[in-house]
């Protein structure tokens, strides 16, 4: 029986692939034998699960026909598996008239049940916030800046067999040619002081940069006696000897959800000065 629903699912996404690449249901039922009636009501009840985007035991959420991730060319194969000739431009075209476009797919960081849960834990204490608080917030951070390995996307108007005419390619070197570690902090008011980092950082250097820039960029940003400091649970932050020296400083700390750069609006601020610094084109780091 389970043997039988396996058979039958896959039936049923043989038959949503073929639709999407433009076929019609004569062309559908006809490569996979069904029943015209049976093709049109697989057809049918896939686009009301998708439009209401509500899983169901017919059509599982997790299952999209096709999965985001599947190529044009993969989808092209399975097709063929079942001697239905498609172009993979035509695929292309017919997701594009459903809506489905090809993206650079948004990266963000990898949560676990544990993660989402004190994420929304973090949300729901801090709903209802006065603005008055989050103007009082430190944020900070630390964040390499690498001499060539700034990732973005690059295009270039070429012709045929040029692709490696030296106009045409981007130089890249090992270990994006060296780089210069950081920290830095914000506030609404403004930029606090940035440190560079130079060596490897511990709990001892990390005291070290607080101690030095911490106050200053308090004073300096004019925030006020009950100003709170933002930083992630990276081991060094939140060693013993690191905690105690917080307290001992009299330094209240934001409480953060693990796995939440994301949160963190300094990631913005990391960007424009990355930014910024790629603009002058260093040759070197110092």
């Amino acid at each position: 029986m389970p043997r039988s629903k396996e058979i039958q699912k896959q039936m049923r996404k043989k038959v949503i692939e073929i639709y999407q690449s433009g076929k019609g249901y004569k062309a559908i039922y006809k490569a996979l034998g069904l029943q015209r009636t049976t093709v049109r009501t697989i057809i049918h009840k896939w686009q009301k699960q998708l439009n209401s985007g509500e899983p169901s035991q017919e059509w599982p959420a997790d299952q999209n026909y096709p999965k985001s991730t599947t190529t044009s060319k993969e989808l092209q194969a399975s097709l063929a598996s079942v001697k239905v000739s498609v172009h993979d431009s035509t695929i292309r075209k017919r997701l594009g008239k459903n809506g489905l476009h090809g993206r650079v797919p948004r990266r963000k960081p990898l949560l676990s049940k544990k993660n989402i849960k004190a994420r929304l834990s973090f949300a729901r204490k801090h709903l209802d916030d006065p603005q008055d608080f989050w103007e009082n917030t430190l944020w900070t951070d630390e964040t390499k800046v690498e001499l060539f390995g700034r990732c973005v996307s690059h295009y270039v108007w070429r012709k045929s067999n040029t692709a490696f005419q030296k106009k045409n390619i981007i130089p890249t070197v090992k270990y994006g040619g060296g780089s210069v570690m950081v920290w830095g902090c914000f506030a609404a008011s403004g930029p606090g002081r940035l440190a560079v980092i130079n060596g490897t950082m511990n709990s001892a250097v990390y005291q070290k940069i607080l101690k030095e820039n911490v106050r200053p960029s308090v004073r300096d940003l004019k925030l006020k006696r009950t100003w709170v400091l933002q930083q992630d649970n990276d081991p060094k932050h939140t060693s013993k000897s690191t905690s105690e020296w917080l307290k001992k400083n009299k330094m209240k700390t934001l409480e953060w959800p693990s796995q939440s750069p994301d949160l963190n609006p300094i990631e913005m601020l990391w960007h424009d000065l990355k930014k910024a610094v790629h603009a002058r084109k260093p040759s070197n780091v110092a």
